[in-house]
């Protein structure tokens, strides 16, 4: 390692790893290495208390009844909101909008806002940069629509050009969603001036935020776009839960995309009235526990401190891209110059699948396969790639660990 990159880290990984007990269990005999938390990260302690408090003591339905443990669940998912509300700066909590994850929030935003104001020869602005989740919906909602979808280009290190999304703005986009950071790839997109640029246009923005959030600073009011959407299971929280911050204006003027309990004033046979932000788009009991959990995960990050994860994982980026590249026939896919703790590669004569295997009887669980971001995939002309994800848990070791692993898997191949 770096001896000047040790010697700077004054983040304690080794007790923060300590806070998740599921990385102290052995696969294969092996000790776990957990490299995968761009896909879903672990969960620490608290975070299972927190849940497994709410489902022994509190458990009630919410917003519907009197009794005291339906108003303490219902204190507790309001909290959860309030919580969300203040970590990443939105202005108000009508403006949370809780739903099952990041793919949810975006075909929410697709078929409540696009469906219902989009026209034949519309344009829907994406980047080639995008995973399935913020392609398909925008896909779906253009062959209901007749619009159009338009997408920037990306170059061979992975990176968009700002001056391109200008280009491709018109005065027939209506909608812009982009990721915040590429789950492929790692790349940090300049969405502050995607943002800028799309508003004076006209558009609205959308943010897939799904990978920003767990590993850097995130100041909706600052960054001003339209929705912004985001998972509990990528930071530290439970799956199944995820949030849709819209811009109260126009979630006030978007219709209800599911009908159902809660999201109701007055229903007859005859008509039905709708409840007020945030419950019009929350049809259905919701994920009681999950926001409960995603709560907690938030003190956790709190506790932490965003801004030390962004530190720490950034450091180990850099320790992580300086050894893999001393790995001989190891190519890294992206290489944009600002990244998030994702590094994407291949090994020249082993398939992505047969590296994963290996890696995985070593006690190294990364992600293996096209990441749902096909188009990716395709650019950079590769059936797949393999990907190593860092969280606040990863440590130096786990590098080490994955280096040694990746040695094994050459010698296996010759």
């Amino acid at each position: 390692m770096n001896a000047n990159l040790a010697a700077s880290n004054p983040y304690d990984a080794e007790r923060v790893w300590r806070d998740f007990p599921i990385l102290r269990r052995e696969v294969h005999g092996k000790p776990l290495v957990f490299l995968d938390s761009a896909a879903s990260s672990q969960r620490p302690a608290s975070v299972i208390a927190a849940v497994d408090r709410y489902e022994t003591y509190s458990h009630a339905n919410v917003h519907r009844g009197v009794h005291q443990l339906s108003q303490e669940a219902t204190a507790l998912f309001e909290q959860a909101r309030e919580r969300v509300r203040v970590f990443v700066n939105a202005a108000s909590t009508r403006e949370v909008i809780f739903t099952r994850g990041t793919t949810e929030s975006i075909n929410l935003v697709a078929q409540s806002y696009g469906r219902a104001r989009l026209r034949r020869g519309d344009e829907i602005l994406l980047t080639a940069l995008e995973h399935h989740a913020n392609i398909v919906p925008w896909q779906l909602v253009a062959e209901q629509t007749g619009a159009v979808i338009k997408v920037v280009p990306m170059d061979r290190r992975g990176v968009i050009d700002i001056d391109l999304v200008d280009s491709q703005l018109s005065e027939r986009t209506r909608i812009v969603a982009c990721a915040h950071v590429s789950n492929a790839l790692g790349t940090v997109l300049p969405v502050r001036e995607i943002v800028r640029r799309a508003h004076a246009r006209g558009a609205v923005v959308l943010i897939d935020g799904a990978q920003a959030v767990p590993h850097q600073r995130v100041d909706l009011q600052a960054l001003d776009c339209d929705f912004y959407a985001f998972s509990a299971h990528k930071m530290y929280g439970p799956t199944g839960i995820g949030v849709l911050v819209g811009r109260e204006s126009l979630l006030e003027a978007m219709p209800p995309w599911q009908g159902g309990g809660d999201m109701i004033l007055t229903v007859s046979f005859e008509k039905t009235t709708y409840n007020t932000l945030p419950f019009k788009f929350e049809a259905g009991t919701p994920n009681i526990s999950g926001a409960v959990g995603m709560a907690a995960a938030i003190d956790y990050i709190d506790k932490l401190g965003i801004d030390n994860i962004h530190a720490h994982e950034q450091r180990l980026l850099k320790i992580a891209t300086e050894k893999l590249q001393r790995v001989p026939g190891l190519t890294i896919i992206g290489t944009a110059p600002v990244k998030a703790s994702v590094i994407s590669f291949t090994v020249d004569g082993i398939h992505p699948h047969d590296l994963g295997t290996i890696l995985d009887a070593e006690g190294v669980a990364v992600r293996t396969g096209h990441h749902c971001a096909m188009p990716v995939m395709e650019f950079f002309d590769v059936p797949a790639t393999a990907r190593a994800s860092f969280a606040c848990y990863s440590r130096d070791s786990d590098i080490d660990a994955l280096v040694a692993a990746l040695a094994r898997a050459r010698e296996v191949f010759g």
